[in-house]
Parts: C-alpha cells; structure tokens; sequence
C-alpha cells in the first residue's frame, strides 16, 4: 500500500513545476538547521527568550529520541532500495528511513511554539498575530512532511510517526521548560546582592 502510494506521486503528481519546488522545501529540513537558527534567534530575543528555550528543549529531545534511539532500532531500509521503479529527486540519505528526522524536528519546533502560543507564555500577547503564526508553521511543517514522500526518500508511516513524535516532544518541551525556568529565577534572586 505504501509502496503504491509513492509510485502514485511518482507517476501521477510529479511534474517540471512542483518538483523544484517541493526539492526546495525538503531541503529547508536539513540537519534541522533553519529550526536551530530559528530557535537560537528567539533565545537571542529578550522577548521571546522563553520560547527560544521551549522550542531548543523540544529539538534536542526530538533528535535524541528520533535519530539517536527509534531509528536505529527499528532500521527501516528507505523506499528507493526497496521499490525497484521508485526514482528520487534528491540524493541518497545517510541514515534509516523509519521516523522521519525531517518531519519530527519540524514538527517540534512548530508544536512547541504553537502550544506555548496556545497555553500561554509571558510576552506572547497578541492572538491575532499568534494564530497566523501557528498556522504558517503548521501548513510549512505539513508541506515539508509532504515533499519528503514527493522526493521518493520516505514511508507514509515514516512520515506520520515523525510528525506524532515531533508533536509530543514539542509539547512536552512546554511543560520541561516551566521547571527549569523557575528553577533559574529562584538561583538568580539568591545569587543578587541585597541593597543597603
């Protein structure tokens, strides 16, 4: 059924207009370099430092757990060396197929942020503002998710559990970073020097 799917891409949605586009967008998730450089903008940030820690959190977990741990358990070989008349737009991945490191970094970051906008974080105030945000990167992390099925180099269901488990790390990011921030302002009112 998979195999079938990618095939249906291959044979019926591939063409001379989509495919640089959709080569483009795969490649903005590589080593999850644009969520890091992002991430690190937001930490730099006074105002939205808060939330640069939440999405960092939610990134090295992702990738600890995603790239470090389930995919070299699992060791799913990737579709283009199993399904003889698959083609790959892009060159061949160094790693297993099974999640999706493209989807679930993407998705922790996006999850992170969307739930922090959602739940509420402090300089985070303007709503209308926040859900065009939230959906801006929920439509970018579901396009990337897509294009790595489009470029011949992913299972749906590297796909799905890529974006489940990037989800779950994005919004567990929220509730690991509250501790961790009240743990640093109790350090640093002890660490102040009292006023004569």
């Amino acid at each position: 059924m998979e195999a079938e799917f990618l095939l249906f891409l291959q044979n019926f949605v591939r063409n001379d207009i989509l495919d640089p586009f959709m080569i483009f967008i795969t490649h903005t998730g590589d080593y999850g370099i644009l969520c890091i450089v992002l991430a690190a903008i937001l930490i730099i940030v006074p105002k939205t430092r808060r939330l640069g820690h939440v999405t960092a959190i939610g990134l090295a977990i992702e990738f600890i757990i995603n790239n470090g741990i389930i995919k070299n358990a699992v060791a799913r070989t990737r579709p283009y060396d199993v399904i003889e008349e698959l083609e790959i737009l892009i060159g061949k991945q160094p790693d297993y197929s099974f999640p999706s490191g493209h989807s679930g970094i993407t998705f922790a970051f996006a999850g992170a942020i969307i739930f922090a906008l959602v739940k509420g974080m402090p300089g985070l105030d303007d709503m209308k503002k926040n859900n065009v945000i939230s959906l801006v990167l929920l439509l970018y992390s579901l396009l990337l998710a897509f294009s790595r099925m489009y470029v011949g180099v992913h299972y749906p269901t590297d796909v799905l559990a890529g974006m489940l488990l990037g989800l779950l790390t994005g919004f567990a990011s929220y509730y690991i970073e509250k501790p961790i921030h009240s743990a640093w302002l109790k350090r640093g009112s002890k660490t102040k020097p009292i006023a004569d």
